[in-house]
């Protein structure tokens, strides 16, 4: 290899996960477009030294013989609106694991193997930027979501028969052509007004539910509940029948129904201050029982 070669691939490599590392995409793609592609006995003398000894150089001089692949590739998922820079990188981490995993013994070109590996992470990255929610989780739905655009006639909203003729296609339910179309030509919005004079009209003024179902305040109010009641039955277990019958009297009764100190006085035939004592020796023994 001439020392002008040598010297590209090396500014390249230094690129493969950030192609604008060369100043501009153009460049880079002039750049990997000038690597020369390898002959098939190279090509398999590379393999099989990555694979017997994992030798680094040759998996390099794969990736690199092979990134104008990644190029062309991504250049079919340019109508998404994600940067191609971006498309590119992803692809090229796709055939980094392509050639980890490339067996010369199987008798298959690198570029064939290597073509699922590459459009499997640009669909990936795709499908985690191309909206702020997800819009494709099942295997169903990426297969729509990367096959409607091109199917659906240009411009026009999809009638019945062509939400048939897809599906039949696709072999997808036709209600998964109808949702999918709906999330293909919605957009998202933001929940904050872009304009400082409209507050009041933006989503996140009429969406909030005034922190009632804040997780916080959820917790918060199951806590409570818990407390009022299984912990308060909990706290009583640990008193005396005389001592549960003043918490009762005094703190558990509906309003405006709780006892005096002097009515329970005349109860037990003790003095009101007794009561008081016996109350507040209660309390703390229940508040120990609620931290237990």
């Amino acid at each position: 290899m001439s020392n002008q070669a040598l010297t590209l691939q090396n500014s390249i490599a230094s690129a493969i996960t950030n192609p604008g590392a060369l100043g501009t995409i153009e460049s880079y793609i002039s750049a990997v477009n000038r690597i020369p592609m390898l002959t098939p006995e190279r090509e398999h003398e590379l393999g099989a030294t990555l694979q017997e000894k994992g030798d680094l150089n040759a998996a390099r001089e794969l990736i690199m013989s092979h990134l104008r692949l990644v190029v062309s590739i991504s250049r079919q998922y340019l109508g998404y609106g994600l940067p191609h820079a971006d498309l590119i990188q992803e692809g090229n981490i796709g055939l980094m694991k392509a050639v980890k995993r490339f067996d010369v013994t199987r008798g298959v070109r690198l570029v064939s193997f290597a073509v699922h590996w590459i459009k499997a992470e640009i669909h990936e990255y795709i499908i985690r930027n191309w909206r702020l929610v997800k819009i494709a989780t099942t295997k169903a739905q990426r297969k729509l979501f990367f096959n409607l655009r091109s199917m659906r006639p240009d411009g026009q909203t999809l009638t019945p028969e062509h939400i048939e003729g897809i599906a039949s296609k696709l072999n997808v339910r036709p209600e998964d052509v109808s949702e999918m179309e709906v999330r293909l030509t919605g957009r998202d919005m933001s929940l904050e007004s872009q304009d400082d004079d409209s507050d009041d009209f933006a989503p996140i003024s009429y969406l909030s539910d005034e922190g009632e179902q804040e997780p916080g305040t959820v917790l918060d109010r199951r806590a409570h509940d818990d407390m009022q009641g299984t912990g308060v039955s909990n706290a009583l277990a640990v008193l005396d029948p005389r001592s549960r019958r003043i918490i009762e009297a005094r703190w558990l009764q509906d309003e405006g129904g709780s006892s005096t100190l002097h009515e329970l006085a005349d109860e037990f035939g003790v003095s009101a201050e007794r009561i008081r004592q016996i109350e507040s020796a209660a309390l703390k023994k229940m508040r120990g029982a609620f931290a237990a």
